[in-house]
């Protein structure tokens, strides 16, 4: 599975950016799907994951009710919408495929090139 990742780009605190996942393989949609990001001088961390499925999600506590994941397995993408973005936001964002532990945790096995957000105050 080869990912990759789009839509980044500069926001205004409190606004809205919408990043997509593409895929290609046939087999994407057997994979959990979760959004990483990084910010300068730190360590990468979890943002978010979607089922197989698509029928559950979860998410980091710091961008609960913020962002949704939403996923098309018709057309192997996968969209995290992130709203109310703040400065802390600001980081590069990766898509990863693999499994799912106990639908909280992504063991990714495949990863998407970052997409970097920046929100500016």
């Amino acid at each position: 599975v080869q990912l990759q990742a789009s839509g980044g780009g500069l926001v205004q605190a409190g606004g809205s950016l919408r990043l997509s996942c593409s895929a290609s393989g046939r087999t994407f949609s057997s994979y959990a799907v979760g959004w990483f990001r990084q910010a300068p001088g730190k360590v990468r961390e979890f943002v978010g994951l979607i089922s197989v499925t698509g029928r559950s999600t979860h998410f980091a506590d710091s961008v609960k009710g913020r962002f949704t994941i939403s996923r098309d397995n018709a057309k192997n993408t996968v969209s995290l919408q992130m709203n109310s973005l703040k400065p802390e936001d600001t980081a590069l964002y990766f898509c990863a495929a693999g499994s799912s532990l106990k639908g909280v945790r992504l063991a990714p096995e495949y990863w998407g090139q970052g997409t970097l957000v920046t929100v500016s105050s």
